[in-house]
């Protein structure tokens, strides 16, 4: 027999730790877009503090991308090619409840990153559709406000499949962790702060809450939320401007506001451009839309301020259901502060989002100045 041919092989160009891996850019739901240089270290040390913090890969695994893979989903695909795992795209290119239940049981062992909205849009599919979501091993959820009664029920319907992290395009999946123990229990006394908060910080980063100067807060007061490590950005394509606002003082700042319990557990509140202040006080929508969707009749909901010329903004609630504005008042009044309530409710067929199924409230507030105009 002739000798076996030479194979050459190539070694692929060299890259060192901090060379520009990806230039990927902000969702731009409070803003316009902002392209975050990704360095390879970012994606490594990211990928490392999946296994350490998020979940276990084996090649017996399936990666299923049901959601843009620009974001969250693509960028996990990196440890599950590291740990030879399958990766499946449905052929609707898109999230299909129906096809994602196939899928899974198809494959088994499926894991899949999916925006709250989407995790919702699962919840209530299954229950349609007499579903369990066989073969659907892990849910890692983020990139917006997950809200109590939303994961509650997912995790009564789904078991305990779901795991969240809290990242964002400047330190990518890369803040904080909440296991899928946490997720699950319902034995702990804390149990709905911890499921409410996005967990403690992952292994590579350091997390703390920060004044309007960045100096550290203590627990349980709110700020800013800030955080370093090497999962953190170099800064801004082409920005200098925004690199210097926003990486101050070594800290990566957020504008999330938020606050840390003494055991490190982080509970978001909001961005920090749409708090709203009426009056002299500061209402943070999250927590109006947490009250409002406790109703049966509210499947969505999203609060924004809009002027006024006496209190400086309003709170106005924009709402996806059959509950009326009376009733929902009334809600809000046993639940929250007074000064807190809506004073005006929008009933909309759907709230406007993005491609990762994140609310752009921006349009929201476009809606009511052009109604107004």
């Amino acid at each position: 027999m002739p000798p076996p041919a030479r194979v050459r092989r190539w070694p692929g160009p060299r890259r060192a730790r901090d060379d520009l891996a990806w230039l990927f850019y902000t969702s731009g739901t409070t803003g316009r877009p902002k392209g975050v240089r990704i360095t390879h270290r970012m994606l490594v040390t990211m990928s490392l503090a999946y296994l350490a913090d998020v979940d276990e890969v084996t090649p017996e695994d399936a990666a299923l991308y049901a959601a843009p893979m620009s974001h969250g989903a693509g960028i996990y695909n990196m440890v599950h090619v590291l740990k030879g795992a399958r990766h499946v795209c449905p052929v609707s290119g898109g999230f299909d409840p129906a096809e994602i239940f196939a899928l899974s049981r198809h494959h088994g062992r499926a894991h899949m990153f999916a925006a709250p909205t989407m995790v919702k849009r699962l919840t209530d599919a299954a229950r349609a559709m007499g579903e369990r979501g066989e073969g659907l091993r892990t849910v890692v959820y983020g990139g917006g406000p997950m809200y109590l009664a939303d994961i509650t029920e997912a995790v009564a319907h789904f078991g305990p499949v779901f795991v969240q992290i809290y990242g964002q395009g400047e330190c990518p999946m890369g803040i904080t962790a909440l296991s899928r123990a946490e997720v699950a229990d319902r034995d702990h006394s804390d149990w709905r702060a911890r499921l409410a908060s996005v967990g403690r910080a992952q292994a590579p980063v350091e997390v703390a809450i920060g004044d309007a100067q960045g100096r550290p807060l203590p627990p349980g007061e709110t700020g800013e939320i800030m955080v370093r490590g090497d999962v953190v950005m170099p800064g801004y394509w082409r920005n200098p401007e925004a690199t210097d606002k926003t990486l101050a003082g070594g800290w990566l700042m957020t504008g999330d506001m938020g606050f840390m319990d003494a055991q490190g557990y982080v509970t978001l509140q909001d961005r920090s451009k749409d708090m709203i202040i009426t009056g002299g006080s500061n209402v943070y929508p999250r927590e109006v839309e947490e009250v409002l969707l406790t109703h049966p009749d509210v499947s969505e909901v999203s609060v924004i301020g809009r002027p006024h010329p006496d209190w400086g903004e309003e709170v106005v609630a924009c709402v996806v259901g059959r509950a009326d504005a009376e009733t929902l008042d009334a809600l809000c009044i046993a639940n929250i502060a007074r000064f807190k309530r809506p004073k005006r409710y929008v009933f909309l067929g759907e709230l406007p989002k993005n491609s990762y199924g994140k609310v752009l409230k921006t349009a929201l507030r476009e809606m009511l100045e052009e109604e107004e105009a």
